[in-house]
């Protein structure tokens, strides 16, 4: 296997080894925060904050492996470094701004750094050397694409992480929270095999 095939294999391999069992605790802590809201059970006052310290590292880790994989995709391309060093400055200020989300506490703040990191996702994943099976929303080949459904999981992953103190505090945020985790774990599940599908079509055109 030549470098570029190994590298081919960072981003499963960081989705499988980091981000899922980090998936797992997030849901087991998620499930035991709501059954101590509703005085289901009794649980350490830590929960909470564990629940949402690991749906940090959820969405960091998340997008680091996105940015893997899309940097891989601009070294497969043999880009120049013309052409480069914009898209990884492009790649740092989107880890950057995830990274901000540790930090800042204002709305505002938070509300522009996860959208400042989803953007900028958006503008390296729509470069000509990353595979996508469609742009359009009306082909069928949209919908099965695994970069558009980690780019909507990306997003939900941002906002619920700009959205912690609201969280705490709202009831209508907590349900879209709910709502929109159901969807992230779908979305999970489908970049699972879609992941295999693309990976398998990787080996087959090297």
């Amino acid at each position: 296997m030549t470098a570029i095939q190994w590298g081919a294999l960072l981003h499963p391999v960081l989705m499988i080894l980091f981000v899922y069992p980090v998936v797992g605790a997030t849901i087991r802590l998620g499930i035991l925060v709501r059954e101590k809201r509703l005085g289901i059970t009794e649980q350490p006052a830590l929960v909470p904050i564990e629940h949402a310290d690991h749906g940090r590292w959820l969405a960091t880790g998340t997008v680091v492996a996105v940015l893997v994989a899309l940097l891989w995709s601009f070294a497969k391309a043999g880009l120049t470094p013309v052409q480069g060093v914009p898209l990884l400055a492009v790649a740092a200020g989107c880890l950057g701004s995830v990274l901000a989300l540790w930090r800042v506490r204002r709305a505002g703040l938070r509300a522009a750094f996860a959208l400042l990191a989803w953007l900028a996702l958006l503008a390296l994943g729509l470069q000509p050397s990353v595979w996508r099976l469609s742009d359009h929303p009306w082909e069928p080949a949209f919908w099965q694409s695994h970069f558009w459904a980690g780019w909507l999981l990306c997003g939900l992953l941002l906002l619920s992480t700009a959205a912690r103190p609201e969280l705490q505090r709202s009831l209508p945020w907590r349900r879209l929270h709910m709502a929109s985790g159901l969807l992230m774990a779908l979305l999970l599940a489908v970049q699972a095999i879609s992941g295999c599908r693309d990976l398998f079509q990787i080996a087959l055109h090297s």
